[in-house]
């Protein structure tokens, strides 16, 4: 249907169509195969491509047909004009009267057929325009799925240390913190789209429930990633000290966002549970190794932290770089402890 109402169309309307679309889709469907590295979308960029320049090339040899007719052409157009000579003496009184007839190859004509080309190429480069730009500007559904939407904890009343807490962030807020659009790629595994996203609103342990502690946590394929904040009063300095009497590993202390901050690395917990007859627990084991990144709430370090942790179920691990690109995202988000 489509082909014939394109044949239906004036050759000088219809050649720039096929040229503009065949041009604006050819250069999409390139660019789309080069970022992707798809070889069949490649090769379908290429058959827009030649198709379009096969369509330029019979419009400049019927440009150049227009320009320069041939010889035989111009004979017989004298011969036809030559012919009727008499007929046009014996009515020459009456084309007097009535007027002269517009000879069909008047430049008036011609310039009509470049009006309706540019026009055609002008509305049909416009809409390949809005195509190409349209993706920039509104939102993609391919970035809407990326993001999981964070559960649990928005709708909890918040404990009492919330309350006795001066500006506190919740869990909820750490999530939308957390669960960025570019998470996967601060991992380094960008082809990955989050699985899971949850957030609550705990307090510490060993505290009696006086110590707010929000916790957020996004899953992927490969890497696991909880964001917690303590408001409790230990400093960072006093956190690396006990440090020494844990089991961390690779303990290395930095300034992140002009706040002290340090790296350590320990196992996570491994808990079974069994679902047989008796519904019993197994026991607590060792998990994955984790890395974490902690950084004082405040540039003074007036006590409390935020912790950063990253594992995996194959105890693989990103570099510490990754840590440090979640925490330049995730910290101004949370805002700093103030002075007491």
């Amino acid at each position: 249907m489509l082909g014939f109402l394109l044949r239906l169309l004036p050759f000088w309307v219809r050649e720039p169509l096929l040229i503009a679309v065949g041009s604006v889709l050819g250069v999409r469907i390139m660019y789309l195969a080069v970022r992707d590295h798809d070889r069949v979308a490649a090769g379908l960029g290429v058959v827009f491509l030649v198709f379009t320049a096969i369509r330029v090339h019979a419009v400049i040899r019927a440009l150049r047909a227009r320009r320069n007719p041939s010889p035989t052409a111009s004979a017989d157009g004298a011969a036809v004009d030559a012919a009727p000579q008499p007929q046009a003496q014996a009515q020459a009184q009456p084309q007097a009267v009535t007027g002269s007839r517009p000879r069909p190859d008047t430049p008036e004509k011609e310039h009509n057929a470049w009006g309706q080309a540019v026009a055609a190429v002008a509305v049909f480069g416009a809409l390949g325009a809005a195509l190409w730009v349209a993706p920039r500007f509104m939102p993609s559904d391919d970035n809407a799925a990326q993001l999981a939407s964070c559960s649990g904890g928005a709708h909890e009343e918040l404990p009492k240390a919330y309350k006795d807490t001066p500006r506190p962030v919740t869990g909820e807020e750490l999530c939308k913190a957390l669960n960025r659009p570019d998470l996967a790629e601060l991992l380094g595994t960008p082809e990955e789209t989050a699985t899971t996203a949850s957030s609550t609103n705990n307090t510490a342990p060993l505290t009696d429930g006086k110590v707010a502690q929000p916790e957020a946590e996004v899953t992927f394929d490969t890497y696991t990633v909880n964001v917690s904040a303590t408001y409790n009063e230990l400093s960072t300095g006093q956190y690396v000290k006990l440090m020494k009497f844990g089991d961390e590993k690779d303990v290395k202390t930095l300034t992140v966002l002009g706040r002290p901050a340090v790296l350590s690395s320990d196992h996570t917990m491994k808990l079974e549970i069994n679902l047989g007859s008796g519904g019993s627990g197994g026991p607590v084991g060792e998990g994955p190794m984790a890395r974490t990144l902690s950084v004082a709430l405040d540039r003074k370090d007036r006590g409390g932290y935020c912790d950063i942790t990253v594992w995996s179920t194959s105890g693989a691990l990103p570099n510490d770089s990754a840590l440090l690109n979640i925490a330049e995202k995730v910290l101004p988000r949370i805002p700093e402890r103030p002075a007491r």
